[in-house]
């Protein structure tokens, strides 16, 4: 078999609920605290998001909202990390694995530190990877921009897949 490696990239974007908020903020398939939920059709998973974005891409199967329409309601307050593991599935009846992969939290607040590792240990199994082959950060924008403002999140991934 011919080595084909490809390279995916994702973006996603959700704004936070006004006011104090009963649903929980999901960030890479956790529940992390926080004042504010995310407002979206399903749990709103903006990192998560990213990441199926970044999958699909790579493996030339479209988006998320190709897959998981936000006008379906199966799909409304879907756990984002089952979708996750829907999308693997798909990635590995094309012939790709996941190699590594890189997604990037954009906002002023929560710090992910504390929560790093859980993340990696919780996403990791579900692309089939060691949790080292995941990075997980975070960066501001320095107070700029919707995000800055805190008036939602964003996240950027990348993955590279390779063969079976």
């Amino acid at each position: 078999m011919s080595l084909r490696m490809r390279v995916g990239q994702g973006f996603d974007v959700h704004r936070f609920q006004p006011g104090p908020s009963a649903r929980p903020l999901m960030l890479m398939g956790l529940a992390v605290p926080h004042d504010r939920g995310l407002v979206g059709h399903s749990d709103a998973d903006v990192m998560l998001h990213a990441l199926m974005d970044a999958l699909l891409g790579a493996a030339g199967l479209g988006d998320i909202g190709l897959h998981f329409p936000d006008t379906d309601p199966a799909y409304r307050g879907a756990d984002s990390a089952q979708l996750l593991a829907a999308v693997m599935v798909s990635i590995r009846a094309r012939g790709f694995r996941v190699v590594n992969a890189d997604v990037c939290l954009i906002g002023e607040r929560p710090k992910l530190g504390p929560h790093r590792e859980a993340m990696r240990q919780r996403v990791a199994p579900i692309l089939g990877i060691a949790p080292e082959e995941l990075n997980v950060k975070a960066t501001t924008t320095e107070q700029l921009g919707f995000t800055g403002r805190g008036e939602g999140l964003a996240a950027q991934a990348v993955v590279l897949l390779g063969p079976i």
